[in-house]
């Protein structure tokens, strides 16, 4: 029987999650949740992966393709210079950085396919996200390129560059409490799809014989969208909600029932 696990590296990961100080007796408990939840999680993924593959011997995660394990730690191992080894925690932790790499530039990538009104990313949208992530190599010898933090996105030119952090900080000093990274997340998607809107309202409205009014409203709400008045605007929504039934941060249970075309 495989030991369960310790109530002292529960309570460490769970500072991750919550600033509150957990109870013996609730780790204790916790370990026998989440024991309890991988008894339930794993016979489902052993289903799932030998319905893609009845002769595979492994446990595979069968809703998601990830980057290869190894070849990530071998390359890894590559780049050091004060240590001699990656342990799996390393290796985990770089695979899901990367992986949010390649995320922000297919973002990108996409976004600058969508303007060009195709279906495909193309070389020159690849390099079009490479520039906006500032990623380009200026070409001289010794240069050091910039480190970028893989979660930012940058999605407003007018109003400077918006991200996770940034997000973070806004929470700060506008919603004055702490937001999850799932809540920033759906914050950024739901204002990608806001700008969308906009932008098609804008179109129309734009065209001969377009309402006028209706037009210099959609600019207007754009300003706001692009000066990030839209953003402050929701954290300050979540926030004022959070607070009402008691939450010391937002979480995307506040973001998702806010409308964000009001």
């Amino acid at each position: 029987m495989a030991k369960p696990y310790s109530p002292s590296h529960i309570g460490a990961v769970a500072s991750n999650f919550t600033e509150m100080r957990l109870a013996g007796a609730v780790k204790e408990r916790m370990v026998e949740l989440l024991c309890q939840e991988i008894e339930r999680l794993v016979p489902d993924m052993e289903q799932a992966t030998l319905a893609q593959d009845e002769e595979r011997k492994t446990l595979d995660d069968p809703h998601r393709t990830r980057l290869n394990y190894n070849r990530t730690r071998e390359l890894m191992i590559d780049q050091l210079s004060a240590v001699e080894s990656v342990g799996s925690a390393a290796v985990q932790a770089g695979i899901e950085h990367i992986e949010r790499h390649l995320a922000a530039l297919l973002k990108h990538a996409e976004a600058a396919a969508e303007k060009d009104r195709v279906a495909t990313i193309k070389p020159r949208h690849l390099e079009i996200a490479i520039q906006g992530m500032g990623l380009e190599d200026d070409g001289e010898p010794g240069a050091v390129p910039e480190v970028v933090q893989t979660e930012d996105f940058v999605v407003s030119q007018g109003g400077g560059v918006l991200t996770e952090s940034s997000l973070l900080s806004l929470a700060r000093t506008h919603a004055k409490m702490p937001v999850t990274r799932e809540a920033v997340e759906e914050l950024l998607e739901t204002y990608y799809m806001v700008i969308e809107q906009l932008e098609s309202d804008i179109r129309k409205h734009a065209q001969l014989g377009g309402n006028p009014v209706q037009f210099i409203e959609s600019i207007g709400r754009m300003k706001t969208l692009m000066s990030l008045g839209w953003m402050r605007a929701m954290l300050t929504k979540a926030a004022e909600t959070a607070r009402e039934r008691g939450y010391k941060r937002i979480d995307i249970e506040q973001i998702v029932h806010i409308d964000p075309f009001e």
